[in-house]
């Protein structure tokens, strides 16, 4: 196959450069989940549009990694290209190392800009790389040097979060983490991270999509707080602010020269995970750096009084606009053409007409009959399907609002469910059930409870292949760290569960090519009782949305979960039937009638 012009660009570099491969990731300086138009380079380079992949190219191979939510759009987009699609085993994982490791030759050189890489990933790299004497060159950006067309970075205003949902002002947070940093005799905090700057200074933009963040890093040190930002985007009244909090404003690109001219040995906690690999190597040599989850990630997991009043404020406008959608879905399905897409965006019509929504807080997941089979199935033109009055449909979804985030799944059944389809959702409803009842002492870990949500599936030798619960963020990423619910102990997994936690509760089950069902809510931990054997906690479920109970085989709930499920559904009623319209809230109280 003839290389396209791009590709052809890339080997004639590596020549010139003396690379035997080089690697395009998708990410941003940030190891942002979702990156700004300026960073897809991905899509620039080969067509390909998706959300997750790693691009790498040799004198006689050109590969894009990605997992199995993109094998069908990957090899669409890519044709013509001269890039061909390696299917990854696990998620989420760069396989391409071991590829990379196994196909080139010793003392190769692997070329990649290290501003888009992150250190923790370079340094596996190099690990794996050192038997073989395999170089690692992160001065080379051919992106930035062939891509011509390219979007600027983002000049979006930077605004303010008020304290009044945040609870807590900037500088009360400063405060709190450089006591933290004293804990451990830091002298800086790097941040890299733009949710943790959002939160840290109480600051929201608009510069990557679903994410109310602006692009950015941060350093603090006992005596002083820089903000490293295109000042441009901040108005003069903002500018004002941040100055009279002592908030020292540099330049964005500032931030090498200034990391390199720190003088001394001094101490400097950063999340490598999170640190791109020039940014790293900014840091003098003498320095001590620690390598640890971000100071401000753990504070913001566990949600203040205040944000936890607006969380459930937050969700009765959202389940408002899901009881409109999943009202108006039942009363048209037969009535007029619906599709996937625009179903969707019906969905989306609903949560606009809600005070404070900023917009989506991800891509809709609108997945009908075998597509719902697909856990993050995405609707193209190609593959919009209509929706039938028969078997399931599957919405994932949420909003972005100024007082608070959300993100919910409802698996509906369009007709008469079969025998099969009711086994399937029941199983997997009581999952989520079992996981929202859960009393657990304090210092669980999330993998503790993992086999909770999974047991009524793995009783029937079933399971899913997704994590059970992630963290939810406060007018932030959609997915927020350290808390998770996971069968992972690795990582952030190794967290407790603290008071105040927001996380999703969404157990599920995929029959390929038939149906996929999952039901999620979001839930806050919060403190149960203590008595002699400790201190226990337990979980608020906070999502308002009916459940469809057409699909559910009553004798398969337990009497506990029968209970729950009904209370959940008074609790649903009452909290939101004051702001229906009458026909709505007669549809209601129909869909919430006890089991």
């Amino acid at each position: 196959m003839k290389d396209t012009l791009p590709l052809t660009q890339l080997r004639n570099y590596m020549h010139k450069n003396n690379l035997d491969a080089y690697i395009i990731p998708m990410t941003d300086p940030h190891m942002s989940e979702y990156v700004a138009a300026h960073w897809k380079s991905i899509k620039w380079f080969s067509g390909f549009s998706g959300s997750a992949g790693t691009i790498v190219i040799t004198s006689g191979f050109a590969g894009l990694w990605t997992d199995s939510r993109y094998f069908i759009q990957a090899a669409e987009q890519l044709k013509g290209s001269g890039i061909e699609l390696v299917k990854l085993t696990i998620p989420h994982t760069p396989e391409y190392i071991g590829w990379l490791n196994k196909n080139l030759p010793k003392n190769a050189n692997v070329g990649f800009d290290g501003k888009t890489f992150s250190y923790g990933l370079a340094k596996q790299m190099q690990t794996t790389f050192e038997r073989k004497k395999i170089n690692l060159k992160p001065d080379f950006d051919f992106v930035s040097e062939h891509w011509t067309d390219r979007p600027p970075v983002s000049g979006n205003e930077v605004f303010e979060h008020d304290v009044k949902y945040a609870g807590k002002s900037r500088l009360e947070k400063i405060s709190v983490l450089r006591e933290k940093m004293r804990e451990t005799a830091a002298d800086y905090h790097l941040f890299s991270s733009l949710d943790d700057i959002a939160w840290l200074f109480n600051l929201r933009g608009s510069d990557i999509m679903y994410n109310p963040l602006f692009i950015s890093f941060a350093l603090i040190s006992q005596s002083e707080t820089f903000l490293f930002v295109d000042d441009k985007k901040l108005s003069g009244e903002l500018k004002q602010k941040l100055v009279d909090d002592e908030v020292i404003i540099k330049n964005y690109d500032e931030i090498y020269p200034f990391l390199s001219n720190i003088q001394g040995e001094k101490t400097i906690i950063a999340d490598l995970s999170k640190t791109n690999y020039a940014l790293y190597k900014s840091i003098p040599e003498n320095c001590n750096i620690v390598n640890k989850i971000s100071i401000a990630s753990v504070l913001k997991s566990a949600k203040n009084k205040t944000e936890i009043e607006h969380i459930r404020k937050v969700q009765v406008k959202d389940g408002v606009a899901m009881v409109k959608f999943l009202h108006w879905l039942d009363k048209n399905i037969e009535r007029e053409k619906i599709t996937e897409i625009s179903a969707g965006e019906k969905l989306l019509a609903f949560r606009k007409e809600q005070e404070g929504f900023f917009g989506e807080s991800f891509g809709v997941i609108s997945a009908y009959g075998a597509h719902a089979a697909m856990p993050h199935y995405s609707a193209t033109k190609e593959s919009n399907t209509e929706l039938k009055p028969k078997s399931f449909y599957l919405v994932d979804s949420g909003g972005q609002y100024v007082d608070g985030t959300t993100d919910i799944t409802r698996t509906v059944a369009l007709g008469a469910p079969t025998k099969e389809e009711k086994h399937d959702f029941t199983l997997a409803l009581k999952g989520t059930i079992d996981l929202a009842m859960s009393i657990f002492p304090y210092g669980t870990k999330g993998v503790q409870l993992d086999a909770i949500a999974r047991k009524p599936l793995w009783d029937n030798r079933m399971n899913y292949g997704h994590g059970t619960g992630h963290g939810v963020g406060f007018f932030l990423n959609v997915h927020e760290g350290p808390q998770s619910i996971s069968t992972r102990n690795a990582g952030i997994q190794e967290e407790t569960l603290e008071v105040g936690m927001y996380l999703s509760d969404e157990p599920a089950f995929y029959r390929a090519g038939k149906h996929g069902i999952r039901i999620e809510n979001l839930i806050l931990v919060m403190p149960d009782e203590e008595n002699d054997y400790g201190k226990f906690l337990k979980f608020e479920t906070v999502t308002l949305c009916p459940i469809d109970t057409k699909p559910v085989e009553v004798n398969l709930l337990t009497k506990d979960e029968r209970n729950w499920l009904n209370n959940y559904h008074k609790t649903v009623y009452e909290k939101l039937s004051a702001h229906l319209p009458d026909d709505v809230k007669k549809w209601l109280k129909e869909k919430t009638k006890a089991i």
